[in-house]
């Protein structure tokens, strides 16, 4: 089994899910996109990770990187997308991707929907509870959807398409020093929310092991034989 991760930045790497699939004997295969471009297929399982940057940028490689995702949504690929990996999905089946209302920067709390009640996944967790964030766009609901979960500021934080792939506009992979590689490189975002990089890890901490949780519980509902 090998699993595909498509990064778009050095310093947003899978975190917690590449423990979850190494403790499940899984390979994972890393990607850069922006400068290695695309693996020769979606392996196993992808997941695609965030990034500073829009889906409605221009460059070249966001285009063949949509491809790239809605085929493997397609095939029936299991799919994991994180922040900018969730807006990829979105756009991919086609739903709008634009700028939110405002930064949602650190840990935020999340209601489910009443479908997530049905959810493999999201059935197991509680009706509200907080994620870590760090995104200034949100997207709709992607036809043939089903939402699952949503903030005051974000409707839709997560959805699910098919059986097996799942678009979350959060982070339950981030780390320690995934927290703090964020802080040192996107300062203007804390600046323009008005927070500290002290502040959002102090706040983030001791919610990691419930988050890293729930990214196990994810990829191994990713990785179980189908019914």
């Amino acid at each position: 089994m090998r699993a595909v991760c498509l990064k778009h930045v050095p310093f947003e790497g899978p975190g917690a899910f590449a423990t979850a699939l190494t403790e499940r004997g899984v390979s994972l295969e890393r990607y850069l996109v922006p400068q290695d471009g695309l693996p020769k297929d979606a392996g196993n399982m992808l997941i695609v990770m965030g990034g500073p940057m829009s889906v409605n940028d221009p460059d070249p490689w966001i285009e063949e990187e949509t491809s790239f995702i809605r085929s493997a949504l397609h095939a029936g690929t299991p799919v994991v997308g994180v922040c900018l990996g969730s807006q990829f999905m979105a756009k991919a089946l086609g739903a709008t991707v634009r700028p939110g209302k405002a930064l949602e920067i650190g840990m935020t709390p999340v209601r489910l929907s009443a479908e997530a009640k049905h959810d493999p996944v999201f059935s197991t967790l509680p009706e509200s509870f907080e994620v870590f964030e760090w995104h200034g766009e949100v997207f709709d609901l992607p036809k043939d959807c089903v939402p699952l979960a949503g903030s005051d500021i974000a409707p839709l934080q997560a959805f699910r398409y098919a059986a097996r792939a799942y678009g979350l506009l959060f982070h339950l992979e981030v780390e320690e020093n995934g927290i703090e590689s964020l802080s040192r490189e996107c300062t203007p975002d804390l600046t323009k929310a008005r927070l500290t990089a002290h502040h959002v890890k102090a706040a983030t901490l001791p919610h990691l092991p419930q988050l890293h949780q729930i990214a196990d519980r994810l990829i191994g509902h990713l990785l179980s034989p189908q019914r």
